[in-house]
């Protein structure tokens, strides 16, 4: 995960591995890891589905996260040739985050004390 080298002068150079850097930036934009939540929880999604339960998340901002997400290969955006319905589900990728999401809830409820700020 880190990654740590003596400098000339002798203090330690800590870095973060970049795959893991790289993790916790795409986990960490704003609205991915509720996306993955859902679709962990709830399994494949519309969407409207999806719009109505991230309702702070834009619907630009939502397709935006989408593609990104599909562009990682973490969900597939699947098309029904009879109509025009288009869902969402995490791909073997994507489910590989159930025990990582699983964790972050365990310590969330155990840790995080919300603030009133974080209720507005």
């Amino acid at each position: 995960m880190t990654s740590s080298k003596s400098t000339a002068d002798g203090t330690v150079d800590f870095s973060l591995c970049p795959r893991f850097e790289q993790t916790f930036s795409f986990l960490g934009k704003k609205w991915n890891g509720l996306i993955i939540d859902v679709l962990l929880q709830e399994g494949p999604q519309r969407f409207r589905d999806l719009a109505r339960k991230i309702p702070r998340c834009s619907d630009r901002v939502l397709v935006e996260r989408l593609k990104e997400l599909e562009l990682n290969g973490v969900i597939v955006r699947r098309t029904f040739p009879d109509n025009s319905l288009i869902e969402y589900e995490l791909t073997t990728k994507g489910e590989e985050f159930k025990d990582i999401m699983a964790a972050v809830h365990a310590w969330s409820d155990k840790w995080y004390c919300p603030t009133e700020a974080d209720q507005k």
